[in-house]
């Protein structure tokens, strides 16, 4: 698993980079009660706004950490937004992009650089 500065995780699953928010992040925003996800087939760029994510503290986007096409959506999470909290770096994964080179991923950190990240 790789971890950006937005305290955002990706995890390489087959032929598809999975992406979700850290335990940190979760703590963070306190009770998750609402998740907007992207349309499946949906291009994104690298930056780009694509999960917005509403707590009891406030409202937050995830954004794409690499270019892709978004392929698949964790619909779970429109009817269980808790699950953020409860699950975020195993069962509240937000999205599946393909990319077209999944070696971007390495240019992320590793657990031990994103744990002194967060201290």
């Amino acid at each position: 698993m790789k971890y950006t500065e937005e305290h955002e995780w990706l995890r390489v699953e087959g032929d598809y980079v999975v992406v979700g928010i850290t335990e940190h992040a979760a703590a963070q925003l306190g009770d998750v009660v609402f998740v907007e996800l992207p349309e499946v087939e949906t291009q994104v760029a690298t930056g780009d706004e694509v999960v917005v994510i509403e707590s009891v503290k406030a409202a937050s986007d995830i954004l794409a950490p690499v270019d892709g096409e978004v392929v698949e959506v964790n619909d779970e999470l429109a009817s269980n937004p808790g699950l953020v909290n409860e699950d975020p770096t195993g069962r509240a994964w937000f999205f599946k992009l393909k990319v077209e080179d999944l070696s971007v991923v390495d240019q992320f950190m590793d657990e031990d650089e994103y744990a002194d990240l967060i201290g």
